[in-house]
């Protein structure tokens, strides 16, 4: 074969698993991510959750651009005022989360993604009538609802997306997602200064902006969720017990099989069992039925192929996961589980640091740099560069923890979660020691090394939530909830070290590349399943 048409193959291949759906027939989920076609649910549910997730995190962080010049001084917020604004900003929204993995697991991800966007667009527009730093806590505060939108974002592509592609469904729509931080910067800021040459005061400016972008696309984008999402491959919420693959017992061994061997070294079977989806020539004139046309219903109702390896298929924990309304029992034994704090706490030190840098980074950088020169456009524009990585870096954390699961299993996932978290705590203290350690370090070295610690930061972001879903699978939302809880507790944690470490401006980054090293070492003893 020459390298012409091995490269045509290649992308044949990709365009195929781009465009077309095949869903596993035990439980419905997707095979493929099938991100360049509308035409189907698969595709629409993980639109529609990452874009949620996106406007949720615009409106999240829509002070941040504007506190360093023109919110400080219309308020006339001194820095530790500052701080604290930042802080309770992350508070709600680790209450929310983990109020938001029950209800998901209830009511499905599609309708808490909708209501959160709701109740977070309330706050965000009275952000206009706040005039004092309490009232500045107050709206921020109850606008961190917003945040709890992560939830039913990573739940949602849960639902939809199999095992071997779930870690990249949910590291796109993560990313995607949180990519929103870095837009913030960049549409805030120019709004703001447009409504400024336009002849508006600082004082309404930053009022008008919040009216103009976050309010409006927050109701219009849970309408679109409404109408337009699927609860679950199956209809409706309510339909998830559908699955035949609920119905399953776990096989019973028998024998030494060679994918028992298998497994036990490590390497993956896959499971071969793929339903191909085909349009059906009268689709077109199929009554939709709750949003889904009436050929999306079910299995019933496409063309089913099965394939079977020849190894025998293997059915996992995840395979057979159907989520479950939370009980004191469940919650009891997730709470106990090791398997649940492998990853939450993982996070805590991942996207705790990366919820900080995304509130903080703009006023450092003013502080480092601010002149005639720099200012806090300049000082938002290099920001959003944190931010806007996600749109590559969380994806890729997803790409390589499937790539990963399918020699090493689980255990691959993990290993590369936390050793990304490791490089991030390294490159962290070292950007650190080089503020300090210079009167006037070089912007471009900071930008340099600040986009080294984000790609590790976002990449272990990836990979965690290609992990998640092996953890307590039948309580996905109540996991992920409180996996995205203690990501904004350790977002709290660390904003409280820029809080009170405030200078010199480098002490708080090697402090929390300190912390960040430490606690994922201690997470390598946690044993995980193979598969």
């Amino acid at each position: 074969m020459t390298v012409d048409m091995a490269f045509k193959d290649a992308a044949s291949k990709m365009w195929d698993q781009l465009t077309h759906v095949r869903v596993n027939s035990l439980n419905g989920k997707c095979t493929t991510l099938p991100i360049l076609t509308l035409r189907n649910k698969y595709s629409r549910s993980f639109h529609l959750s990452w874009f949620g997730f996106w406007v949720a995190f615009l409106a999240w962080f829509a002070f941040s651009p504007l506190v360093p010049e023109a919110v400080k001084t219309d308020l006339h917020l001194s820095a530790a005022e500052v701080g604290n604004s930042n802080i309770v900003s992350l508070c709600a929204t680790l209450l929310v989360r983990v109020v938001a993995g029950p209800l998901v697991d209830r009511y499905g991800p599609r309708q808490v993604m909708a209501w959160l966007l709701i109740l977070g667009a309330i706050p965000s527009g009275l952000a206009g009538t706040v005039h004092n730093a309490h009232g500045l806590y107050i709206v921020r505060f109850f606008i961190g609802i917003l945040g709890g939108t992560f939830v039913p974002c990573q739940a949602w592509t849960t639902a939809f997306f199999d095992k071997h592609i779930v870690g990249r469904a949910n590291a796109l729509a993560g990313g995607w997602g949180n990519s929103g931080g870095g837009f913030t910067f960049i549409i805030m800021v120019a709004l703001y200064n447009r409504l400024r040459s336009d002849g508006l005061s600082q004082h309404s400016a930053w009022r008008a902006a919040f009216a103009i972008v976050p309010v409006p696309v927050l109701l219009l984008t849970a309408a679109t969720i409404l109408i337009f999402g699927d609860d679950h491959p199956y209809g409706r919420w309510q339909d998830r017990y559908k699955a035949p693959v609920a119905q399953l017992q776990p096989p019973v061994a028998s024998g030494t099989a060679p994918h028992d061997r298998d497994t036990e070294r490590g390497e993956v079977v896959e499971q071969k069992v793929e339903v191909v989806l085909e349009e059906k020539k009268d689709s077109s004139s199929a009554k939709p039925e709750g949003g889904s046309s009436a050929s999306e219903k079910g299995p019933s109702n496409i063309d089913v192929q099965v394939m079977l390896a020849q190894e025998g298929i293997v059915i996992t924990d995840v395979d057979k996961a159907v989520n479950q309304k939370l009980t004191w029992d469940i919650a009891r034994d997730a709470l106990l589980n090791p398997l649940t704090w492998l990853p939450a706490l993982a996070y805590m030190t991942t996207f705790g640091f990366e919820l900080t840098i995304d509130a903080s980074l703009a006023n450092v950088l003013f502080g480092l740099y601010t002149g005639p020169n720099f200012g806090q456009t300049k000082a938002g524009y290099i920001a959003s560069i944190y931010g806007l990585l996600n749109v590559v870096s969380r994806p890729l954390g997803g790409y390589f923890g499937d790539l990963i699961y399918k020699r090493f299993g689980v255990p691959g996932k993990k290993y590369l979660t936390l050793a990304c978290g490791v490089l991030q705590g390294v490159f962290s203290i070292g950007l650190g020691v080089y503020i300090d350690h210079h009167d006037k370090p070089k912007l471009s070295v900071v930008i340099v090394i600040f986009v080294i610690v984000a790609t590790f930061n976002e990449v272990a972001n990836g990979a965690n939530f290609s992990l998640v879903p092996h953890c307590n699978p039948n309580s996905n939302g109540f996991m992920t909830g409180i996996v995205g809880a203690m990501g904004n507790l350790g977002g709290v944690f660390y904003a409280l070290v820029f809080r009170f470490q405030a200078s010199p401006f480098g002490k708080a980054f090697w402090i929390c590349g300190i912390l960040t090293m430490a606690v994922n070492f201690m997470l390598v003893p946690i044993p995980v399943p193979r598969q």
